[in-house]
């Protein structure tokens, strides 16, 4: 893989990373429900709607982590290589998923 192709899926990486950053602190923000007494459907409501915003922000994060692991790998210069067979992961894979670890087959 040529040097501009690195160059650009590291951009796309910090691009995707800025993006989720973003999202994350959305998610993470705590949503303010008043502090009004509610009855027992309002705070299970309260709760769940807790529980999804950082189920997502978890999520997030894993992608986050994903990203970050794939930009060490270009600073080490081994990004591009499947962690399973050691084997050069296809553009394609890497256009749908510049974070990837795996080629198509493994």
């Amino acid at each position: 893989m040529t040097k501009e192709k690195i160059s650009d899926y590291e951009k796309k990486l910090r691009d995707q990373k800025e993006k989720l950053m973003t999202e994350i602190k959305k998610y993470s923000e705590a949503e303010d429900f008043g502090d009004d007494a509610d009855h027992l459907e309002e705070e299970a409501d309260e709760s769940e709607s807790y529980a999804n915003r950082m189920s997502i922000a978890s999520a997030l994060k894993s992608r986050v982590n994903e990203i970050d692991m794939a930009l060490n790998k270009i600073g080490m210069g081994t990004y591009g290589i499947c962690t399973q067979c050691n084997k050069e992961i296809s553009e394609k894979v890497l256009e749908a998923a510049p974070e990837s670890e795996l080629c198509a087959d493994c």
